[in-house]
């Protein structure tokens, strides 16, 4: 599949905001703890992810109540859905000025996921968080996501690379009350 950059400026996919809000003290202690075991940016990149994928719960997974968007604050509770744990990680690849994306694919409801530049090219990570018939891992050489999209049920991988978190996604997690009324109101569709 071909990924379309939303925008030609690649500053945008190093941009904080409300969502990824890099900046934020949580974020940068994080960043910084991570960045001080490795020697490169692609080793900073996958210990971000796995810590991402593996530290932090998806809340549909381990039934926390919580719903978590912004990224420090997912950081914080230590919680959130697939599209929070995309947030949570954007930011810390952010941190350390590695371009990164968010993207999307739809099956019943959207599913979120980042995609990150290295050596000219994106390359989509979905941090989810591994369960049985989930292993997603950290790949610049083949996708390893969560979920493989089936065409003929008309399921699909957005294409555009976002440089925010999509509206639709945003007013979703901040409406809701709790996950259970998250997962009843997730979008369908971008």
């Amino acid at each position: 599949m071909q990924l379309i950059q939303e925008t030609a400026d690649l500053s945008a996919y190093l941009a904080a905001d409300e969502v990824i809000d890099h900046g934020h003290p949580r974020v940068r202690e994080t960043a910084a703890r991570l960045a001080r075991d490795v020697s490169d940016s692609y080793e900073y990149a996958r210990a971000a992810f796995e810590f991402v994928r593996d530290t932090i719960p998806h809340s549909q997974d381990s039934g926390d109540p919580r719903v978590t968007w912004r990224a420090s604050d997912v950081l914080e509770q230590g919680t959130g859905i697939c599209y929070a744990k995309a947030h949570a990680l954007a930011a810390l690849l952010r941190a350390e000025d590695i371009p990164t994306a968010l993207c999307y694919q739809k099956f019943d409801v959207v599913h979120g996921l980042v995609a990150v530049r290295f050596h000219g090219a994106w390359h989509r990570q979905d941090p989810r968080g591994n369960k049985p018939g989930v292993d997603a891992r950290f790949s610049l050489d083949g996708e390893r996501l969560a979920f493989a999209t089936d065409p003929d049920s008309g399921e699909l991988d957005y294409p555009v690379l976002y440089a925010a978190a999509h509206p639709a996604v945003v007013r979703a997690l901040k409406a809701a009350t709790d996950r259970v009324h998250l997962m009843r109101t997730l979008p369908t569709a971008l």
